[in-house]
């Protein structure tokens, strides 16, 4: 019986005919009885029978199998941002960490939010009106932490544009070597970006890995943004939420700090796809 049940587990719904996404103990004891393999069974018993072999299927993991195999073109690539972020950097270079935050709304509540008090939390009112969507185009130095940014209401190559302009605008003459580093998103490498940059050439790109945006450390930036200031949105209107997005960006540049990447990291990281490449070496066809 406990055989049958890990082997029930072991294959999704679909394939014992139930229109479910994935099992638990109350389901699986119902479907025993439904097929008469036993005369009633408690979720509790499957549990504990589960539990012994170590078996959650009411559990699901999200991953990524790659369309092609993890190559030795992917390996350098890797191996490139890693280099970009960790070597020692002469005095006329700089690198730069750059991608966007889609979407801000301010999110007006229909009452102030009211500060914490003795026994009681924060409390923000549940409703909020819609005031429109700004973006924000940001970079990040990865040797100083200093940010950079533009709010925009358009994601496309122009508004890009504005923020490299900024960027060439504030940064000293005297780094003659930018480094862009950004994800693979056409926005940053569109055909009037091609012509800004043939024009500008002390900013060279650099690009993440397909799907290996993470390794962006302007997406560490992101979480801190979001955490402490977009967590729960109450601003007025769009104004009042571009004008608090410059103002943080001003209150972290006083006490700005880089994010200390290590060769070591990314070395675990390639030995861990390694690994899981030698598991699972063949590619899928894609998921319809």
């Amino acid at each position: 019986m406990t055989l049958h049940v890990v082997r029930l587990a072991c294959d999704l719904p679909a394939q014992a005919g139930r229109a479910l996404s994935q099992w638990d103990c109350a389901e699986l004891a119902r479907h025993l009885v439904r097929d008469g393999v036993v005369a009633a069974i408690s979720p509790q018993t499957v549990h504990r029978w589960l539990t012994a072999h170590r078996l959650k299927p009411w559990r699901q993991h999200v991953w990524l199998h790659p369309r092609s195999p993890r190559d030795a073109a992917f390996t350098a690539q890797v191996r490139a941002v890693a280099d970009l972020l960790t070597r020692p950097l002469a005095a006329h270079e700089g690198v730069l960490s750059l991608d966007e935050m889609t979407s801000l709304q301010p999110r007006p509540r229909r009452v102030p939010t009211r500060p914490a008090q003795p026994g009681r939390p924060v409390q923000v009112e549940h409703e909020y009106a819609r005031a429109g969507a700004t973006h924000l185009f940001a970079a990040f130095d990865t040797r100083t932490g200093q940010a950079y940014g533009v709010t925009t209401r358009r994601k496309r190559q122009v508004e890009y544009l504005t923020l490299l302009e900024q960027l060439d605008r504030g940064l000293p003459a005297a780094l003659t070597t930018i480094h862009l580093l950004a994800d693979n998103v056409s926005v940053h490498h569109g055909r009037r970006v091609q012509q800004w940059l043939t024009a500008h050439p002390r900013f060279v790109t650099h690009f993440t890995p397909v799907h290996c945006s993470w390794m962006n450390p302007v997406e560490q930036w992101f979480s801190i943004l979001r955490r402490k200031l977009l967590r729960s949105p109450n601003f007025p209107d769009l104004a009042a939420l571009q004008q608090t997005l410059h103002q943080f960006l001003a209150e972290w540049n006083e006490r700005a700090h880089p994010f200390r990447w290590t060769t070591a990291s990314f070395d675990q990281l390639l030995a861990k796809l390694d690994a899981a490449l030698a598991v699972d070496p063949a590619p899928r066809a894609a998921a319809a």
